[in-house]
């Protein structure tokens, strides 16, 4: 076989790191193995070990990406609010906040302290962003954050949707 270009290199990396913030966000940290990411990206499990040093090196830099993601999403919409607190945002964990996806493995440790300094970052950074640079707003993001956990944890009953709401309600009237 060749060799891989520079620019496949690349691609192949940006690919690992997307399917990883996803998988991750579904299944959490734990619940995904080197070899999930890999058959999902399309990549052998050599093909992982090309890229990233360890599982862990991983899981920094999928934080980093889901934290980008999320603020170009939010960035480029009017409705954020109505979108973040959301039935189908709820429902959708692979795609959604990582703040609320990650939350749980970073307190456990998982990806070790880059990771959680990674997700520190991305916390205050969308703090920043619903609030301002000066004066982040962290009530909004502990209230969209704690809705969509408790939200995702009662899904299925009738609480859950109320829990969306009254976080929408409240935020509105800030």
């Amino acid at each position: 076989m060749g060799r891989v270009s520079q620019a496949q290199a690349r691609e192949n990396r940006d690919r690992i790191v997307a399917t990883a913030a996803r998988l991750f966000r579904e299944r959490g940290i734990a619940g995904v193995s080197v070899a999930d990411v890999s058959a999902a990206a399309g990549l052998t499990h050599g093909g992982f070990y090309k890229q990233f040093e360890s599982k862990e090196a991983l899981v920094t830099e999928a934080i980093a990406y889901a934290f980008a993601e999320q603020s170009e999403r939010a960035g480029n919409s009017p409705a954020f609010l109505d979108e973040y607190l959301s039935a189908e945002h709820r429902d959708q964990p692979g795609l959604g906040c990582p703040t609320a996806g990650f939350a749980g493995d970073v307190a456990r440790a998982a990806g070790g302290d880059e990771a959680r300094q990674a997700y520190a970052d991305g916390v205050a950074a969308y703090a920043r962003m619903l609030g301002t640079a000066d004066e982040p707003d962290l009530a909004a993001v502990s209230m969209m954050v704690g809705a969509l956990i408790l939200s995702r944890a009662t899904a299925g009953t009738e609480i859950s949707e109320r829990l969306l709401a009254a976080a929408r309600a409240a935020l509105a009237e800030r």
